[in-house]
């Protein structure tokens, strides 16, 4: 209880903006910082039409509950962040899957350039060489990758344990199984995302990483500098994961997607291409091409230790124009346009429900809900209406171990043809991915 009082009080003080209600009201609308050193224009939460009592509970929720850096937006203002947001926030994080929606950002890009088209097979954008997939990989759409819906086999430990030592993290998505007729079976997994990060740079003709800046990164005033991306050993940008990031970078990037892809007057991703990220797919109502949305239901989690399916929306206290983008041990950007919101959090894990699909952030749970429950109390225009307490979905005892930690994909990982393994790929011993890792680490210059 001590604990929970010092938190709210530290809350309070984010708040410093002042809590005093307008005599005359009407809603502040805030400008974007266009600057790498720029920082949020701030407002009173009763600015913006919230509750500055439901906006500082809702903040000591969230820092209660393994969040190191929590920041709430209302109109493009920030109107409360946590009590550690002063140092964390200027931290680069590790973003885990968040990074997937950021590949799913710059492949709407590209079609929009006319570089690349969703429904053709991902073969027409890959060498005609030995190693590079079968007629039934090369057949596989965009649009499966984007959707993660590709049908091959997926084990995301197993996938993930082979981090930079990756000889070609194409071919080892081409060296998997497929299990499922493609574009008809939702798995949540990790080479798609790096499957789609290589079609996007085969479609554009140059390096992701230098499109990304120029395109994305450039018009949010977040310079190259302030962030790292990590490469597999053939220099190909890792889609799934390997991101670094601090708060207040990541932040931006919601808020660019909650303003239907504009920021600071201009357009970044085209708003069709935010549409269709925050649309159900058939196979999994719940996601979109790389992003997670609150429209659809039932939804079906990430296969650790099972993939487990929920018989609501995603968030089901929060509205369902919500739609997110999601990073393991829940690191998230939240965006919702009918309410002009945005929430952008990091952290270590959070969730208290006793299930382990929910404890490892692999299924949506008393986190999410009840930070939103009590953010939502503090809208009274539009009114959103309680969804009630939460409930935890039915425990599983299905914990087997090949749902993550297949032998048979980390191996198609380590070998995945013959002239493509851990060794040695396409004639010679790939190294160059790992100067580049090393070049963006030693270059990364942190904001203070």
């Amino acid at each position: 209880m001590y604990q929970k009082i010092l938190v709210l009080i530290a809350c309070l003080a984010t708040l410093g903006f002042g809590v005093n209600q307008p005599t005359s009201f009407s809603e502040k609308i805030c400008s974007l910082p266009t600057t790498n050193d720029g920082n949020f224009e701030t407002a009173t939460p009763e600015e913006v039409g919230l509750s500055s009592s439901q906006v500082v509970e809702a903040l000591a929720y969230a820092s209660l509950h393994g969040r190191s850096s929590v920041q709430i937006f209302r109109n493009s203002c920030l109107v409360g962040r946590g009590p550690a947001d002063s140092i964390t926030d200027s931290i680069p994080a590790q973003v885990w899957s968040v990074t997937k929606s950021v590949v799913g950002m710059l492949a709407g890009m590209a079609i929009a350039d006319g570089k690349l088209d969703i429904d053709r097979h991902i073969g027409d954008y890959l060498p005609n060489e030995p190693g590079w997939g079968d007629e039934a990989h090369r057949a596989i759409t965009v649009r499966d990758i984007l959707a993660e819906t590709s049908g091959t086999q997926e084990a995301i430990i197993a996938e993930a344990a082979t981090v930079v030592t990756d000889p070609s993290i194409m071919q080892e998505f081409l060296a998997q199984k497929i299990t499922h007729p493609p574009g008809t079976h939702f798995e949540y997994g990790q080479r798609d995302a790096d499957a789609a990060a290589y079609v996007v740079q085969s479609a554009l003709g140059r390096d992701l990483q230098d499109y990304a800046q120029e395109r994305l990164f450039g018009p949010l005033g977040i310079d190259k500098s302030s962030y790292f991306w990590l490469r597999d050993r053939s220099g190909n940008t890792y889609g799934y994961a390997w991101l670094f990031i601090a708060p207040k970078y990541l932040a931006r990037l919601g808020l660019m997607m909650q303003n239907g892809g504009q920021y600071a007057g201009q357009q970044v991703v085209p708003f069709e291409w935010v549409q269709a990220v925050a649309t159900p797919s058939p196979e999994n109502p719940c996601y979109g091409y790389l992003f997670w949305n609150n429209r659809g239901k039932p939804c079906t989690g990430a296969n650790i230790p099972v993939a487990t399916k929920i018989q609501q929306t995603s968030i089901a206290s929060a509205p369902h124009d919500l739609f997110a983008m999601v990073g393991a041990l829940q690191q998230n950007n939240y965006m919702i346009p009918s309410l002009n919101m945005t929430v952008t959090w990091t952290g270590v894990f959070g969730d208290t429900a006793p299930n382990l699909s929910v404890l490892l952030s692999a299924t949506p749970g008393n986190l999410y809900y009840d930070f939103f429950r009590i953010l939502m109390r503090a809208v009274s225009d539009p009114k959103v209406p309680d969804a009630g307490p939460y409930e935890s979905p039915p425990l599983s005892l299905d914990i087997n171990p090949l749902n993550y930690l297949s032998p048979e994909v980390l191996l198609h990982d380590l070998l995945s043809n013959p002239d493509c393994n851990i060794l040695v790929c396409n004639g010679g011993i790939p190294t160059e991915g790992l100067f580049n890792n090393l070049e963006a680490i030693l270059g990364y210059r942190p904001t203070l």
